[in-house]
């Protein structure tokens, strides 16, 4: 990891040395600034997504931090001594920072897992009634007729097609917490 401070953060933010800052941050797994100024913070977290392409992950517990989590791509916003305002501008809330492997490992793994099935679940729901309504058009010589009444395409869309990937979301979970937090290696091989 990279620890740099404020002063020395607003001599890297110049486009002299921006270069040689992004080839160190590549190296390193996490980048943690102290007593640095909130657009300092928000000015490095850009700097990163828009050279590096890459995803930003912001940790912040006080309304100094609000700028940067909102930059981020994920915010996570730690509740405690300095206030609220870090956890209302971000994405995700927790308590205490050692909360922040569980937020990542376990339940990041699980909503993408998640994320993933319900796209696919909602394609193949789209294009199987797209498939009835194709079929049944030659069936009443390309007239326009309506296949099913109003009530059954709102029943249909309503219970038979939201139910389960409700369900599905909230129950289920691919691995155990427990596999997940001593195997790391699952959130990326999930990807």
């Amino acid at each position: 990891g990279l620890v740099i401070d404020g002063r020395t953060l607003e001599h890297v933010l110049h486009d002299s040395l921006q270069n040689v800052f992004l080839q160190l941050t590549e190296k390193c797994r996490a980048v943690v600034c102290c007593q640095a100024t909130p657009l300092q913070k928000s000015v490095l977290v850009k700097l990163v997504r828009s050279k590096l392409k890459a995803m930003t992950l912001a940790v912040g517990d006080g309304a100094n931090d609000v700028s940067m989590i909102q930059v981020a791509d994920t915010g996570v916003g730690i509740s405690g001594q300095e206030g609220m305002q870090a956890v209302m501008a971000s994405d995700f809330a927790i308590s205490q920072f050692r909360h922040l492997r569980k937020l990542l490992l376990v339940h990041g793994h699980w909503c993408y897992s998640r994320l993933t099935n319900m796209v696919l679940y909602f394609f193949y729901k789209n294009v199987t009634y797209v498939n009835l309504l194709f079929w049944y058009q030659f069936f009443c010589g390309f007239s326009g007729t309506s296949m099913t009444d109003y009530w059954i395409l709102i029943l249909f869309n309503l219970l038979f097609t939201s139910v389960p990937p409700i369900i599905y979301g909230v129950l289920d979970k691919d691995v155990s917490a427990e596999i997940l937090m001593e195997l790391p290696q699952l959130y990326t091989t999930s990807q």
